[in-house]
């Protein structure tokens, strides 16, 4: 008889030492040490992309002040500049932050023409609206900031939402982040945040609840889906609207990408699409290297701004579209996504999809930002 070491545990450490205090025999052991030599090599390699809209400043502060000082913080906004000039106090907030911390914060708007030309330059029109400019959306700063991670040599791109108001949480991210790809044995990985809990305040108490309500549909679906094509049922996915979630740039470059809030459920989609086995791969180097995911379960629990209740019809419908529109889905699952949403036969509607980044004109991109005077976005 063999049985197996206990694999789940509920408590780990969220600081595990120096690689000096590994224990003798360690490496036989089922918890993994990820020395904080490990975490820092990889964290300074790493951009953290903070999409913005008419957040409160103090949050956005708290997320900045949450990122370890070795990653370099892109925070890409979508705040009006007028009648109130919201942009402009954010830059001030986070050029004071960076001149009393002695680091680098990036700043941009997500409307800025200078961004919006080289896109039209380098072939990569899908992201420009009708007048020329960039779309709005969290989707599309997203795409802008992993491309801006990209010219500045990152290999690790991870995203943070701004209005999280623990930057205790934000630290612990961004920690697990960096464990994830110490871990990973492929160039293509990518490491998404289970949250521990998302504290609700009912009548006098705190509760603290697992799963959000789209949360729980989401994975439930996507589990169906893989259990479809393997034949056993699974609960494996744990973070299908996971918004915190990073990738490394390699991956980052040949994944496609869905706008709005069907952007996180997708990156699943389109794995399985691409590298699922399910049809031929547009990349057989990445097929041999295999992608590995990541799931992490934090310890802090996660507290951000309550949205209401169209913000969760509009997460459960983007959700449920990505899945519903896929080419490998069944149409027996289709059926019970259509169920979900209380349908017999309106379809949910397709979402817009970005094509991958690797079908850039990257050295046009980089020429018209240098002809432009914006050289501060590209490696030295």
């Amino acid at each position: 008889m063999r049985i197996a070491i206990p694999h789940e545990a509920e408590r780990f450490e969220l600081d595990a030492g120096l690689s000096e205090d590994v224990l003798p025999g360690e490496a036989l052991f089922t918890v993994r040490h990820v020395a904080r030599e490990v975490l820092y090599e990889i964290q300074k390699d790493m951009a953290i992309i903070v999409p913005v809209r008419n957040e409160r400043l103090r949050l956005i502060e708290g997320v900045i002040v949450g990122t370890p000082h070795y990653c370099l913080p892109i925070v890409i906004s979508a705040s009006p500049k007028e009648p109130i000039d919201r942009f402009g106090m954010e830059q001030k907030t986070l050029e004071r932050m960076a001149t009393f911390t002695k680091r680098n914060i990036l700043a941009v708007h997500q409307k800025d023409e200078v961004f919006a030309e080289a896109f039209k330059e380098a072939g990569y029109t899908h992201i420009l609206d009708d007048t020329g400019n960039i779309k709005s959306g969290k989707a599309e700063g997203m795409i802008l900031g992993t491309v801006l991670a990209k010219l500045l040599g990152k290999k690790y791109i991870g995203f943070i939402d701004s209005d999280n108001y623990f930057p205790g949480a934000v630290y612990e991210y961004i920690q697990e982040y960096a464990a994830g790809f110490a871990m990973s044995q492929s160039p293509y990985s990518m490491v998404r945040i289970l949250w521990q809990s998302k504290p609700k305040v009912r009548e006098s108490d705190l509760y603290f609840a697992k799963y959000g309500r789209v949360s729980v549909v989401t994975n439930h679906m996507l589990n169906r889906l893989l259990s479809y094509y393997t034949g056993f049922e699974t609960d494996i996915i744990k973070t299908g609207n996971a918004g915190e979630h990073a990738l490394t740039t390699d991956l980052a470059m040949v994944l496609d990408y869905a706008a709005g809030y069907a952007i996180e459920p997708y990156h699943y989609i389109n794995l399985l699409e691409k590298f699922g086995g399910v049809s031929s791969s547009p990349h057989p180097d990445v097929m041999k290297h295999s992608v590995e995911v990541f799931q992490i379960e934090s310890r802090n629990p996660h507290l951000h701004e309550a949205r209401g209740e169209e913000h969760v019809k509009d997460m459960l419908e983007a959700s449920m579209a990505t899945i519903y529109h896929s080419s490998v889905t069944p149409d027996a699952l289709r059926e019970e996504i259509l169920k979900e949403l209380g349908r017999k036969r309106k379809e949910p509607e397709p979402r817009v999809y970005y094509p991958a980044l690797e079908s850039m004109d990257w050295k046009k991109f980089e020429k018209v930002l240098g002809n432009r005077g914006y050289e501060q976005f590209l490696a030295k």
